[in-house]
């Protein structure tokens, strides 16, 4: 049983199938990337895996147990923790107190541990440092989606689920927001991530998968996938 096992996984919003017959493995200490154009079914995939869509049929197994029939707090509180596209930082708070909140989903540690932790987080996003008693509407988009993965991990996830991160941000800022979840990576964090730019994620991730209009087409180590004609055309803008 993998740590994260998706089982013939079907959605369905109305009558029309949005994720059909999917099945997906994570083990610890992977990162596993779903890359996938617009519409294919990423976000859903994401949304489904933290209980905010039910699935039509299939499976959802999470460290041992099934959580397709658990409620969203419930898999929160066995620390699998979903950083939503689109950077939904607190703008009206410091870098410090949206670190502070994203330890809210644990029982009862101490102000001065999370502090402490939070300073420890920071430490991987050193561009976050000279902000941290910056309001968040002060830094930039790269800034702000650092912080909003920064928070992610106060909330100590088993899994950490990134969607889209680097959507719309300039390339060199891509490199450094990348850099750093290569960083998290390094120090134990199982991540599965969501991406729309198909090259700086298969640098990072130990392995692969190509939605397409709601099936998995294609699955793979990153070397595999990127000698892949179909995954080269259609993804990475090359040809053998």
């Amino acid at each position: 049983m993998a740590f994260l096992e998706l089982k013939n996984l079907s959605i369905s919003y109305g009558s029309a199938s949005v994720l059909r017959d999917i099945s997906i493995q994570v083990e610890p200490g992977d990162i596993v990337t779903i890359l996938g154009a617009n519409g294919a079914g990423k976000t859903t995939l994401l949304r489904a895996i933290s209980g905010l869509v039910q699935p039509a049929a299939g499976e959802i197994w999470f460290d041992g147990e099934p959580i397709h029939v658990l409620t969203p707090e419930q898999i929160v509180r066995r620390r699998l923790v979903h950083v939503p596209e689109g950077r939904r930082i607190f703008p009206g708070l410091t870098v410090r107190e949206n670190l502070l909140l994203g330890a809210s989903n644990r029982k009862w540690p101490s102000r001065r541990q999370i502090e402490t932790e939070a300073d420890e987080t920071l430490s991987l996003f050193p561009e976050l440092q000279p902000f941290i008693n910056s309001l968040g509407w002060m830094l930039s988009g790269g800034q702000q989606q650092m912080l909003a993965i920064a928070r992610g991990l106060m909330a100590q996830p088993k899994l950490l689920l990134l969607d889209e991160p680097s959507l719309g941000l300039a390339p060199v800022i891509v490199q450094n927001l990348f850099a750093a979840i290569r960083q998290v990576h390094r120090q134990g964090m199982t991540i599965l991530l969501v991406e729309q730019n198909a090259n700086i994620a298969l640098s990072v991730a130990t392995h692969g998968y190509v939605l397409e209009t709601g099936r998995v087409t294609v699955s793979g180590t990153p070397d595999q996938l990127k000698t892949n004609d179909e995954v080269l055309h259609a993804y990475l803008g090359g040809h053998h």
